[in-house]
């Protein structure tokens, strides 16, 4: 009996021991997160707490924040509300220091013993920071992750690039985004580089609760496009009358992008495809060669440091050479590497073309110029250059259809469109795709600056090689007489005279109209794509704020066009004044306004209490706003 009682204690004693033994889960997979800016490096799981490990990785001297407000969620759905930070204070600004990384803890009650997985948040406010999917256990997530059901497209060595078509036609993009929960965000963005509507056309893709999406699309012909999540970009392929059909890997995408997991075994592909040119539009997902010779201006900036201009062409030679030799030594299809080519001519084109500009800026960061050496430098310098500096391009094959697969074609466009007058000569001709694509860009850069086009504008693109082109531009400008119409009945906008006053005493005599309140003061232009993305998404800002003393003051220049920019204004509500060309060169200088858009907050004595050229972020402005409403 002793030696029973005997057993039956150490045994207890045992089971004691192991239940008290604390269960560690390093740097687990995860589904999807909101923010790069934190990644869980370890959780551990003991009988009195979940301690969470943080890694923070954020911009050096700025601020990161972690809410009272944050709670961990089983997949049970039971919530554990945090209940202190180690290393951090919640609620409390926590400054990244100069490496950019910092570690703390978060800690949590207990988690029961077969929870499988945790969703962190912050809670559901703008900017929350929120990890989806914690897995507790990798092996079995492994297993499961990986889908089973799609199509794994074998490299065809043989297949060559087809001749891409012209029609005027809807595109079909659907999908399914895997790992789906209805708490995350349930819109994607698609946007087209298509070389018409680059710089103007994004859209919402809404993703249903169940992870699926489905998107229809006016294009005239293959068309690269972008569909942007939080935290990933999937480039894909639309057509014509063609069904795209993606299915779109979180728990990859997430291990890619996280800088802790990023070298763990993959979770399969970040995405599958299917229907149009469905083989080649995986190898083109999963290529890792950057053909975008121009992406980084400041890398590219940093290796022309010391060069001249025929030194920064020969930059660019060899660099287009380099990605060449690269390409043809890599097992994709003839297909992918006639895309990857393409994208390399173009973005070594556009190279050439900024080549005085990037040679200048080059000079200035060398000799670490002020801003009054460097408008001097500017001002007194003129690059010649070599009379053979464009020869190149015509081995380029910039005026070929298949560069329509490429997605840096539509920004080429936008370029190459305003410099006829060097490769017409070049070329020997001015038809083609790239004169065809050139001259509906331009009718559709009129309708955005909503200008309707002309009859001389749908004679010219009568004239282009298929009648896709006004087809498409046709139905654009449809869409832009029914908004000017419409336009006409809206309100919530003052358009205001400017006063007959000194330069000196303008911008009072613009303020001191709303005396008492505080004010926004965008300093913006219509021409100016940054100032009307802000705009645009400042509008739910401005809804939160209307029961608030806030007024919105836009001032610009003559370089809106008036009529462009009375069509304009009827969606930014504010008070509106447009001034001279005088005017504006003075208030640019007197308020030291070095770009467009530059907002300035005055509080309601007139006091400037904040400052910023290029948008903050809404965030930002309305955390501006807000204090000094307080003041």
């Amino acid at each position: 009996m002793k030696r029973f009682t005997l057993i039956a204690c150490l045994l207890l004693t045992y089971l004691c021991a192991a239940q008290a033994k604390d269960r560690v889960f390093e740097r687990p997979p995860f589904i999807a997160w909101s923010s790069t800016s934190i990644e869980i490096d370890k959780i551990v799981a003991k009988d009195t707490a979940t301690v969470v490990h943080i890694k923070a990785y954020y911009r050096p001297k700025n601020w990161i924040k972690i809410a009272t407000g944050s709670f961990l969620k089983d997949n049970n759905g039971a919530i554990y509300p945090i209940r202190r930070g180690v290393g951090i204070t919640l609620d409390k600004e926590f400054w990244m220091p100069e490496s950019g990384e910092a570690e703390f803890e978060l800690i949590f009650p207990p988690i029961p013993y077969n929870i499988k997985s945790l969703d962190f948040s912050e809670g559901d406010f703008d900017g929350a920071f929120k990890i989806w999917g914690i897995q507790l256990d990798e092996k079995a997530f492994r297993k499961q992750a990986i889908p089973q059901n799609v199509p794994i497209h074998k490299i065809n060595k043989k297949t060559e690039l087809p001749q891409p078509e012209f029609a005027y036609g809807k595109a079909t993009l659907k999908g399914k985004v895997l790992g789906f929960q209805p708490e995350m965000p349930s819109t994607a963005k698609l946007g087209l580089n298509d070389p018409i509507r680059w710089s103007s056309f994004s859209e919402d893709i809404t993703i249903r609760e169940d992870g699926t999406f489905e998107f229809q699309v006016d294009v005239i012909t293959v068309t690269p496009a972008v569909i942007s999540l939080p935290t990933a970009e999937i480039p894909c392929l639309l057509a014509p009358g063609k069904e795209t059909i993606v299915t779109i890997n979180l728990p990859e995408i997430s291990r890619r992008s996280s800088k802790l997991l990023k070298d763990s075994k993959p979770l399969g592909k970040q995405a599958y495809f299917e229907g149009y040119l469905a083989a080649l539009q995986q190898e083109l997902s999963e290529n890792t060669i950057n053909t975008n010779i121009i992406e980084n201006p400041l890398e590219l900036i940093k290796d022309l440091i010391g060069k001249d201009i025929s030194g920064c062409k020969t930059y660019f030679i060899d660099k287009r050479n380099e990605l060449f030799d690269r390409i043809e030594s890599t097992s994709m299809s003839p297909a992918a590497k006639e895309v990857l080519k393409a994208n390399t001519n173009i973005t070594t084109a556009i190279g050439l073309f900024m080549g005085r500009s990037l040679v200048m800026r080059a000079h200035v960061e060398e000799h670490k110029m002020n801003r009054e050496q460097t408008e001097e430098y500017y001002k007194n310098t003129q690059i010649e250059l070599p009379t053979d500096y464009y020869d190149s391009l015509k081995d380029f094959s910039l005026n070929s259809t298949p560069n329509l697969y490429a997605p840096e074609y539509a920004y080429g466009i936008l370029l190459f469109s305003s410099q006829n007058a060097i490769i017409q000569p070049l070329l020997n001709t001015d038809k083609g795709v790239l004169f065809d694509m050139g001259k509906a860009f331009q009718c559709n850069r009129s309708i955005d600056d909503f200008s309707p086009l002309s009859t001389q504008q749908l004679n010219e693109l009568a004239a282009l090689s298929s009648p896709a082109y006004k087809e498409l531009l046709v139905g654009i400008n449809k869409t832009l007489l029914q908004k000017i119409e419409l336009n006409k009945q809206k309100g919530g906008f003052t358009i205001n005279q400017v006063e007959d006053v000194s330069n000196e005493e303008l911008f009072t005599s613009i303020i001191s109209k709303f005396e008492g309140r505080v004010l926004l003061v965008d300093f913006w232009a219509t021409w100016c794509g940054p100032c009307r993305i802000a705009n645009k998404v400042m509008v739910p800002m401005k809804e939160e704020l209307k029961d608030k003393d806030v007024l919105y003051v836009y001032i610009t220049g003559e370089t809106s066009p008036q009529g462009v920019w009375e069509n304009m204004i009827p969606d930014i509500h504010g008070e509106h004044f447009r001034v001279s060309d005088a005017q504006w060169r003075y208030l640019m200088d007197k308020y030291e306004v070095r770009g467009v858009p530059t907002y300035y907050v005055i509080d309601r004595k007139g006091n400037t209490t904040y400052k910023q050229t290029g948008f903050p972020g809404v965030d930002v402005m309305k955390a501006q706003l807000e204090k000094a409403l307080e003041q």
